[in-house]
């Protein structure tokens, strides 16, 4: 399987650790990712604060160089994904909004490019192809499966799955005989862009996820979002203090778990950038 890969700026940043798995788990069991040359920001952030044709203009001008690779193409991080493929929709539905934008970028994009998240593109594998390539079972190990509020929505956009009980990411990660954990909050924002302008909030969304993973008896949670990942993984010993709270859970990619089942070892899955030793020896 060949497929154009955007990384988006949270990979190259403070999310290496799921560009180094993506790449590395994707290249074992023969995908095929060509990065998107001279790829530039999707603008998932901020870009439509400052105005509701930017981030289409930016998604644009990468969506015309995919249609130049003649590739479908895929993004691991949620966020991305979603900014694409919101923008490929209202690019292909509207032309008279995509002619407006293609005379903003001067790189005219036609329209139809295919967009698929990470997690579709390693389901088309199927589950029998990855469980014969599993030489260490996870057995044992109760995951939580995050999906957050950006995966699956809006679901006449992204059309992944159901978006209020998705099962696409649960299905993945029972390939490597992990247990997947039944709980409320499987898409619940987490608060993650209001992490810096309005921090109450955050932790306490953020909280409401970690502790209804806890007591539905998770030993971690999985992601595909790095600012999931942050505002979950990171802010932990914040919302202790916070909220009097004594919450440990550790917080991957789901691209590192299915890595370690496949018997990639940890540092080239980029587990030596975080404190996951507890949950290491729990699967070891």
């Amino acid at each position: 399987m060949k497929i154009a890969y955007y990384p988006g700026c949270s990979l190259q940043t403070m999310a290496k650790d799921y560009d180094m798995s993506a790449r590395v788990v994707s290249e074992f069991l023969g995908i095929e990712l060509v990065e998107i040359p001279d790829w530039n920001c999707c603008g998932a952030s901020a870009a439509h604060a400052s105005s509701k044709y930017l981030p289409i203009a930016l998604c644009a001008r990468n969506l015309h160089m995919v249609e130049q690779m003649g590739l479908d193409v895929t993004s691991p991080c949620a966020a991305c994904y979603q900014s694409l493929s919101y923008a490929n929709w209202k690019l292909t539905g509207d032309p008279d909004l995509r002619e407006k934008i293609n005379d903003a970028t001067g790189q005219p994009y036609q329209g139809g490019v295919k967009i698929q998240s990470f997690i579709q593109v390693f389901s088309k594998l199927t589950a029998e192809k990855i469980q014969s390539q599993v030489v260490q079972p996870l057995e044992g190990l109760k995951v939580a499966v995050y999906y957050g509020c950006l995966l699956v929505r809006p679901s006449n956009v992204v059309e992944i799955d159901d978006p209020e009980d998705p099962q696409i990411l649960d299905n993945l990660i029972r390939a490597t005989s992990a247990e997947t954990v039944d709980w409320t909050h499987k898409v619940e924002c987490c608060g993650g862009s209001l992490s810096v302008t309005n921090e109450d909030i955050s932790l306490k969304l953020a909280r409401d996820i970690l502790s209804s993973a806890a007591e539905a008896g998770a030993h971690c949670i999985i992601t595909a979002c790095p600012q999931c990942h942050f505002n979950l993984d990171m802010k932990q010993n914040k919302m202790n203090k916070v909220f009097n709270t004594d919450l440990k859970l550790p917080v991957f990619y789901f691209t590192q778990l299915l890595g370690l089942s496949l018997g990639i070892e940890p540092n080239c899955l980029g587990m030596d950038l975080m404190t996951a030793k507890a949950m290491l020896s729990r699967i070891s």
